[in-house]
């Protein structure tokens, strides 16, 4: 998982980490953490239920958890026929830290007075809203390990975690239970209790027998009797507070096991880079809950007594899709100061800002790219630029409330461009860094004054980073001028291993000499002077997308290959980019029968060369995709044709014909920068 902070002055030649043992392969350390890893914020702060606590005993009357209630929903009828839902939406309600804790109390007795037992796991399947949190509380003070699934996912990977993980209860909401969750109910057999978030309905008829279903509001009642409170039970820290599940290289999820002590340290980490964090702080939340970045930036806030205002992608700002015309998204309503993003998203608005600019007329658009140079040579010299700011950027910068003074980018790669247009146009460090759902989502975070692009900063204060020789890709730690390597994470942030998969887990966990533990990421970086690292490849074929979601190519192209018109295809996706595309080897008797329905002929080579051939390719291999239930993100979006196969001889596949990426990626080059539109 990445994340995104900015070179000022001196400043950012100084060393942001050093390799311990003075050896270029590390293990490298913050300088702030040469001595000894950060494991806890606070002293005896130790478990996400004491945290929880620590806040509401220091900030009991101060917001907390902050949604926006609809005031009216209307159909939007658009010029091309199709119909959009447009809302518009109150102000922030909000629920201080003490009735957070009541409520979170309440629903852990309530919970246990339907069966649920300490250690034995509980699920969430729920968008991110209030209730999430307030459900993982809840979990945390029982001990109920929580088991946490992308409201993403489809009904296979979903009745997969239910299953491996034996959850008896499970926490959801109205519309993902009757759109996902109960098509597969009969393939959950022990799963007894629903508690729905939702106020309303207040009865569920239809569900299979065995099951019962409960609003969340009815569960938190039975835990407010005096009978239901003595069924707490603390957890230590080395107890299993999350179980997350994260795509695995075969297709199938897996369960990552993260402790009390794993999620206090990482957060630890995290906090130590963002300055001045204060009660005074309002964060956004709208990116998935069940990611490990948005639980972590939020539990983050929780510590030290920020506001959580709920969001979505589709109300997030004034013009956001589900937003009527000339009311308030929730960046306008809430004004956030810190923000955690995609980089689809802060690319998206960057395309936006940056389209408007092209409609100004000349004379606009002249001064506004004077403006944004100049701050950038400012920035360069640790300059501000005020004046610019108020007048120039002023604009932009409401776009996201006008008080953003942090934005973190996690989950993928962000594309220097945007960083850059970030840093100036909103008038805010955007900080990146770099870490897994493995490692707590923490790894590095750049520092607040590093306005360099393209590198994801030191080691955070919680761990420590080595790299390892890849020999067969060639990446070396003697390698000049920096050294490179397999990155690997060592801390009391990395968890304790995959659920129920310990094959899995000998492969990419180990425990040093001094009982550290350690995780290979498979990903390839390199260290810079100042102890900065560089992200530069990915041993494994697991691609993450620009939005975060996770992409097997071996898996999509086992697929596929079963499809009649495909002799062979290699997927392809990078981390910049927001969809899948594909190398296909049609099988010629097969591309021809299909050319000809639509009238057109030609040889093999024509009809590859031909767009609108491959407009039909396309369409029957995304209907074959659907059919093997592939998810909607893992299907290619665009396809090149090749007339030549695949052969040992062409150095495109090995003896055993499997696929050699970095060959096709490289034969394929001019259609990849095609299918991604020229970038």
């Amino acid at each position: 998982m990445l994340f995104t902070l900015p070179q000022r002055g001196p400043r950012a030649k100084t060393a942001k980490a050093r390799s311990a043992p003075g050896r270029p392969e590390g293990p490298y350390r913050a300088v702030g953490a040469a001595k000894r890893l950060a494991t806890s914020l606070h002293p005896g702060v130790d478990t996400l239920d004491k945290m929880f606590e620590y806040a509401a005993t220091r900030f009991p009357r101060r917001d907390c958890l902050g949604t926006r209630e609809v005031v009216s929903e209307e159909d939007e009828c658009q010029g091309n026929g199709k119909v959009f839902k447009k809302v518009v939406l109150g102000e922030y309600r909000w629920l201080c830290y003490e009735e957070v804790l009541t409520a979170a109390s309440q629903l852990g007795g309530g919970l246990a007075s339907l069966g649920q037992r300490p250690k034995n796991n509980v699920a969430i399947f729920c968008e991110t809203r209030a209730e999430w949190i307030v459900a993982a509380q809840a979990c945390f003070m029982c001990n109920f390990p929580l088991v946490t699934l992308y409201s993403t996912l489809g009904g296979p990977a979903i009745a997969h975690g239910l299953n491996e993980t034996q959850v008896t209860h499970i926490i959801t909401s109205r519309e993902l239970l009757e759109t996902r969750l109960k098509p597969i109910l009969i393939e959950v057999p022990r799963l007894q209790h629903i508690i729905v978030v939702d106020g309303a309905p207040t009865s569920w008829p239809g569900y299979p027998r065995g099951i019962s279903v409960h609003n969340m509001a009815a569960v938190q009642k039975l835990g407010a009797r005096p009978e239901n409170a003595r069924y707490r039970d603390a957890p230590l820290p080395s107890d299993i507070a999350v179980i997350m599940y994260t795509s695995g290289s075969t297709g199938v999820p897996k369960g990552v096991m993260i402790s009390h002590s794993n999620v206090i340290a990482g957060i630890t980490g995290m906090a130590e880079r963002i300055p001045n964090l204060s009660e005074d702080d309002t964060y956004i939340g709208y990116l998935p809950l069940a990611h490990v970045l948005e639980l972590s930036a939020e539990l983050v806030c929780v510590a030290y007594g920020c506001r959580i205002g709920y969001s979505s992608p589709q109300t997030l700002a004034d013009q956001s899709t589900k937003i009527k015309k000339g009311s308030k998204g929730d960046t306008s309503a809430l004004r956030p100061t810190l923000m955690a993003a995609v980089p689809e998203i802060m690319d998206r608005i960057y395309k936006n800002v940056m389209t408007k600019v092209e409609e100004m007329s000349r004379v606009q658009r002249t001064l506004f790219t004077l403006a944004y140079n100049y701050k950038l040579e400012q920035l360069a010299k640790g300059n501000g630029t005020p004046l610019c700011d108020r007048l120039v950027f002023g604009k932009v910068r409401s776009l996201l409330g006008g008080r953003t003074r942090v934005l973190l980018s996690g989950g993928a790669p962000l594309s220097a461009a945007t960083q850059r247009f970030m840093n100036v146009c909103f008038c805010c460090p955007v900080g990146q860094g770099y870490g897994l759902t493995e490692t707590c989502g923490a790894g590095t975070i750049s520092e607040l004054w590093d306005y360099s692009t393209g590198r994801v900063g030191g080691p955070l204060v919680c761990c420590e980073i080595k790299l390892k020789d890849w020999v067969e890709g060639g990446y070396r730690k003697t390698d000049r001028p920096h050294p490179r390597g397999e990155i690997l994470i060592g801390g009391p942030n990395v968890t304790m291993g995959y659920y129920k998969n310990e094959a899995k887990n000998q492969e990419d966990f180990f425990a040093d000499e001094n009982g550290q533990r350690w995780f290979c990421t498979g990903d390839i970086g390199e260290f810079h002077r100042d102890g900065c690292l560089k992200i530069i490849d990915r041993k494994k074929d697991l691609v993450k997308l620009q939005a975060g979601e996770y992409v097997s190519l071996g898996k999509v192209e086992a697929m596929l290959k079963n499809c009649p018109l495909v002799d062979n295809i290699c997927a392809y996706a990078n981390s910049n980019e927001a969809y899948v595309v594909g190398f296909v080897v049609p099988n010629q008797k097969q591309l021809s029968a299909l050319a000809e329905q639509y009238g057109i002929r030609g040889s093999t080579e024509e009809l590859c060369a031909s767009e609108a051939v491959e407009e039909l390719v396309l369409k029957v291999i995304t209907e074959a995709a659907l059919a093997a239930q592939l998810e909607r993100f893992e299907i290619p979006r665009k396809i090149c044709l090749s007339a030549d196969p695949w052969t040992p001889e062409t150095g495109l596949v090995t003896d055993a014909f499997k696929l050699k990426r970095q060959e096709l990626k490289t034969r394929y080059r001019d259609d990849i920068q095609r299918m991604y539109g020229g970038k």
